[in-house]
């Protein structure tokens, strides 16, 4: 199984940014697909990101990226807002092995994010 590390997170008040890293390892040669996920406490875990869509709740102010070999994700999270406060997941749901993909589902431990008014 893929690793994935998060990182980034922390307490912020509303308005300001942080940007949370997931970095995976494992599988050399091959290059992966992830998204981020939020869950706040006594709520169900929500779709955040991924590279080619935003939940409507983040648009505008998030922003998604990777790096060239696709071992490395990034989510810039500016204008924050209270409704924001959860923890924060990365999910790798394709692995590309030369044009070869395998789905799956590996989760981070995921990073804490708390934005306060």
């Amino acid at each position: 199984q893929v690793q994935l590390v998060e990182s980034g997170g922390g307490s912020v008040q509303a308005g300001g940014s942080l940007r949370l890293s997931c970095a995976a390892s494992g599988y050399a040669g091959c290059s992966y697909d992830m998204s981020w996920y939020r869950q706040a406490p006594g709520k169900e875990r929500e779709f955040v990101s991924s590279s080619t869509r935003y939940a409507d709740s983040v648009k505008g102010r998030f922003t998604f990226s990777q790096d060239e070999g696709k071992k490395t994700v990034y989510l810039q999270m500016n204008s924050l807002k209270p409704e924001d406060t959860a923890m924060y997941y990365c999910q790798l749901y394709r692995r590309w092995c030369g044009d070869i993909p395998s789905y799956m589902d590996n989760w981070g431990q995921g990073t804490q994010v708390t934005v306060s008014s």
